[in-house]
Formats: C-alpha cells, structure tokens, sequence
C-alpha cells in the first residue's frame, strides 16, 4: 500500500479524494461506537475514523486490537470534520480521513513510557529515554530538535559552498598530541606497542590544508575527548571546523556574523543584526566576571580598589596590598537573599579559595552587615554612587587578586540572576540573543605547580604583532591573536590567526612553553617541516554544532539534539556500551589487562 500522502499534509482543498497513509498510531479513542485513530508519520499526525456501519466486521475489530506505536497503512477518504470538532493544535485539523482498508504492518508491545504525551513523556527518567532511545526520537520535540539539526547543518553547508569554501575530510585515526585534553587510543595491531589517537580537532590538518593550498577549507567535523561530560559536552562530538588564507581577524568576525544570520534566519526566522559587539577579555572579566559574558541583563561588577586600600576592614586592604583588588556588584532586589541562598554564594567564593564571602543587605533604611562597623563614610559614598544603591538591594564583595576576584563575582552574578527571574524580578525574553566576541586574550597562562607557561588557547595561536618582543622576557603581557564567539553567556566557538613563521613556532614550543626540541619533533615535526615550504598567513575557528543546535531548540542537554548520546558516565545505554572484548580480540592486539574483574 504506497502511502499518496504524508501524514501532515491532507487539507480541505484534498475533500473527496482518496488518500492512504502509513505511519504509527499516535493516540486511540473508542467513541460512540467509533474508533478515532491518529496516525502519525514524521512530518506530523492525521486523524482517522474507523465506522462498523461501512466497515467489514473484520477491520473493524483490528482497528480495535491496535495499541499506541503499531505501524499501520490506512485507505480512505477525506472529508470535512463535523461542525465543532476541528483541531487547531494540527495542520490536519479540519479534515479527517473515512477508513476503507486497513493493513497492520508491525504490531507494538505495551510501551515502558508514553511518547504521545508530551508533558507526560518529558517527566520520564532520561535514562529509561536513552535505553529506548528509538522510541524517544518519535516524540514530537525530539523530531523537531533532529530536523532542525540536519536544516541548519545543510544551511551552514550552502552559506560556506556560497563564500567559496571546500569541504575537506580530515583522518579519524591520528596520532597522539597529549596537549589538552585526555585523548582515545586506537591500539595498531600491525605493528604491536603503537597506537592511533582519534583527534580532539582537526587542528593541524587543517592547518596543514592552508600550507597545501586549499585556501579556505571547512567541515563538519567529529571530534574525541576523553573528558568528564557535562550537560553541553559528550566524549564524541561535532563541530563546524574553518580555516582560512590571507586574512585578519575582521575577516573571521565578518564570516562568523554571515554563517549565524543565515543559521538563525533559517532555523527560527530571526533576522541577527550584525556586526556583534567586540569586548577584550579584560574589560569582560572587569564588567560581568567571566570571558563567556551574558549581557542580556546588567549587575556589572565595580571596581572599588582604591577606596579601600586603606580601609579599616583588613580583608579589603590586606587583598590589596597583596596586589589585588576589591571588587563589588549590586543584585537589586535580592536583600530577602534567604540563609541558604547565601550559603550557596559562600561556597562558591569557597571554591575559588575564598575564605568567605562579604555582603550587605539594605533592608528597612538600613545597610545590615557584620562588615558596616569598619566602613566610613567617604567608603560608604562611594559604594552608593558607583553601584546606584537603593531600598533592597544586596551588595556582595570579593577581594582577591584580580581574575579570582572577578571570577568570584561572575558565578554568583549568574546564580544571582537566576533566583531574581525565580522570583520575577528578572525578565529576560526567551527569543532574545546577545552575540559578542571577545578578542585579545592573554596568549600564556602560568601554572604555579609544574613552575611554566602554558598556552591559554593552544600552542599555535597567534601573538599580536607588536607584543611578540614580549615572548620570552615578559610572557604575561603577550596578547594572542584568539577571539571566542559567545551568546547569551553561552561560548559557541573560538579560533585564532596561527603562527605561521616556522621560527616563531619553534621559539613558542621550545622557549615559552618549555618543550624540549626531541618532543617538538616527535610531536609536530611534520607541521614545522611544512612550514618550511611556504606557508601562508592563516587563520580559523571552530563552532561547537551541538551546542549551536541546543540554543537554537531551546534546551539546556546537547543529549536532546544528538541522535544517540551517551550518558554523563560516557554509556550508551541502548547499546550497553562499552563493553568488554573476548581475549582472542585482546591477545590479536597484543594487550593484557590489567584491570580488576567486577564483581
């Protein structure tokens, strides 16, 4: 039975013909002596009606077995609804079809959870969603999140085809670069005690790419790492992976801004204005306390450094003649901060090494503290002039050295706005999105334990120009050539213009970053060596897709907007795996475990 139409499809104009459809039954209704039944197919769902009046008894009472999710292909004809029942939820709701032939294509057990009722099904534990995993891709919003996925993906497809860009595939099986973060070995069983790694990016390839000429090379790429998950992060996923010839910076930001227009204009029919606003990574840390910076509301961090270096309250002056700062935000409104919602903001100025966490209350006319007593009044002035104190606001502190300090603000600002719109007091508009770049990073960070510099985006990044004099006798004031796209608080992608002088390379590897030149060679000797043979000036980024894809659906969980993810323990639970191999596997790649046997 070759289905005439899709189950979305059937409107007034299609009265009188015959139509037969093919899909799931969605719902079922004994009613008056008729069966109401939806069928539902992936582009929506259509209402049918079995009548034992002009049915042979047999179909009839097989349209009677049928239970939610038997596959089935009905023959019919269209009509009109009867005055009053029409169904504005669906595209189908003003016509119905008159069953005349049924055929059951695959009967279905009794489900483990519903997939008919949204607010019934988005209450199922996820992980029963993820052991049946087929059947949560039915529902409704998990079709709509994977139609998106491949609409935009196409999108992103035809806009780079449209800028002049080739699709290049770059190898899965690598070599292993222990920069970053935790790789996946593949053991090699033609030449035992070697081992691929699969990639965390295709950095060097595509780097590689640009010294072989292609010029301006993109791809969707699948990407590894053996990392702990989290809501947006997953072991294996895929980014839109760019890199470009001859260019600047401005001419990254100005391709990023056409891909986005496009994606959002073809995704939710938005129209993004562009260019996005440009912010260093000194000025977001100094003004909202994070390089992800969510705009969309203010409470922006004050410095208050110098009116308190010589306060009486030792924790301010001590910070700042340990040569740091003190820093202040307003949450207005949120004096009525509960005992516990402060206890929530101590451990996390704990967690960054705190020993507490500084506030006031402005309740009742008055600024309730155990801190006020060590305040004077060109102090308190100055708290009131450049944090606009009123009637129930709540001022909270940190005095650390600088990036702690703004760190400390940044997360309890967040935790700040998320009780205030609990509460009411903080509207954001759901359709609303912040885009910005921020640009001119540090290029090293240093780590206090192994006493070095280590890069803060990775080795390959550009400095800017005029700081390169800086590499080996002042690192900390090398800016890099890096910039991250950021929405809404939410890092989308980040990129760099590369190093492309084979010299500079070597200097960075070897004298910043400390890495002999016998593990340079091992690890990117083939890199410099292209490099020798004309490389180009070049530059890229990468946008995480499952991330992009989850703000454009509208969920917190990349798990919603990938087909078959894994767990946060890194388990596919559908597939049971990993799983253990059998030894002839183990013995053919010449490995012994280890590892104990679970009990």
């Amino acid at each position: 039975m070759k289905r005439t139409h899709h189950c979305n499809e059937l409107r007034p104009a299609h009265i009188g013909q015959t139509a037969t459809l093919s899909g799931w039954v969605h719902s079922r209704r004994d009613l008056g002596g008729l069966i109401f039944i939806d069928i539902r197919d992936r582009e929506g769902r259509t209402q049918t009606v079995f009548d034992p009046s002009d049915l042979p008894k047999e179909i009839f009472e097989r349209a009677a077995s049928l239970r939610s999710e038997c596959v089935v292909a009905i023959t019919g004809k269209v009509r009109q609804r009867p005055a009053g029942t029409n169904n504005v939820k669906i595209a189908t709701g003003e016509v119905e079809v008159a069953v005349r032939a049924l055929e059951v294509l695959n009967m279905a057990d009794v489900l483990p959870f519903p997939v008919d009722d949204p607010e019934l099904a988005s209450k199922v534990n996820e992980e029963l969603r993820l052991q049946y995993r087929y059947l949560d891709l039915r529902r409704p919003e998990m079709a709509r999140n994977i139609r998106l996925r491949s609409r935009v993906a196409t999108a992103t497809r035809v806009f780079m085809e449209e800028q002049g860009f080739l699709e290049v595939e770059t190898p899965i099986l690598f070599k292993s670069t222990p920069e970053g973060a935790r790789e996946f070995l593949v053991p090699n069983r033609r030449e035992p005690g070697t081992f691929y790694a699969l990639p965390q990016s295709p950095q060097q390839f595509k780097q590689i790419l640009m010294v072989g000429g292609v010029e301006r090379y993109y791809q969707l790429a699948r990407c590894f790492r053996d990392e702990d998950q989290r809501a947006d992060r997953q072991l294996e996923f895929t980014q839109i992976d760019i890199e470009m010839s001859f260019i600047e910076r401005a001419d990254i930001y100005t391709l990023i801004e056409g891909l986005l227009r496009r994606v959002w204009k073809v995704a939710l029919g938005e129209d993004i204005v562009t260019p996005f606003t440009r912010i260093t990574f000194e000025e977001a840390l100094n003004r909202y306390g994070a390089d992800k910076p969510d705009t969309r509301f203010g409470m922006e961090l004050a410095d208050f450094t110098e009116e308190f270096r010589s306060s009486g309250f030792k924790v301010f002056s001590g910070a700042v003649a340990a040569g740091g700062v003190v820093k202040a935000l307003n949450a207005k409104g949120l004096a009525g901060a509960t005992q516990g919602q402060i206890e929530t903001m101590t451990e996390y100025a704990k967690s960054f090494g705190a020993k507490g966490l500084a506030y006031i209350k402005v309740e009742g006319g008055e600024w309730k503290s155990p801190i006020m007593k060590f305040f004077n009044d060109v102090e308190k002035a100055a708290l009131t002039k450049k944090l606009g104190i009123e009637e129930g606001d709540l001022i909270l502190f940190a005095a650390d050295q600088w990036l702690t300090a703004c760190e400390i603000l940044g997360k309890i600002r967040l935790y700040c706005a998320g009780v205030l719109k609990g509460q009411g007091k903080l509207t954001i508009a759901p359709n609303r999105f912040d885009f910005l770049w921020v640009v001119d990073f540090p290029l090293l960070s240093f780590d206090k334990e192994q006493n070095r510099w280590y890069s803060s985006h990775h080795p390959f990044t550009a400095p800017v120009a005029e700081d390169i004099q800086f590499l080996t006798s002042d690192p900390k004031k090398v800016r890099g050539q890096h910039y991250d796209i950021v929405v809404n608080g939410t890092e989308l992608g980040g990129g760099s213009i590369r190093i492309h002088q084979p010299d500079v390379q070597k200097t960075v590897f070897e004298q910043v970053l400390q890495i002999s030149p016998e593990e340079t060679k091992l690890r990117f000797g083939y890199l410099l060596e292209a490099f020798r043979y004309g490389a180009p000036p070049h530059g890229g980024i990468a946008l995480g897709f499952d991330r992009l894809i989850a703000i454009l659906c509208g969920t917190p969980s990349i798990r919603d907007v990938i087909a078959f993810p894994k767990t946060a323990k890194g388990t596919d639970l559908m597939t049971n795996s990993p799983a253990p191999v059998t030894p002839k596997q183990l013995r053919d790649l010449h490995l012994e475990l280890k590892a104990a046997k679970k009990e």
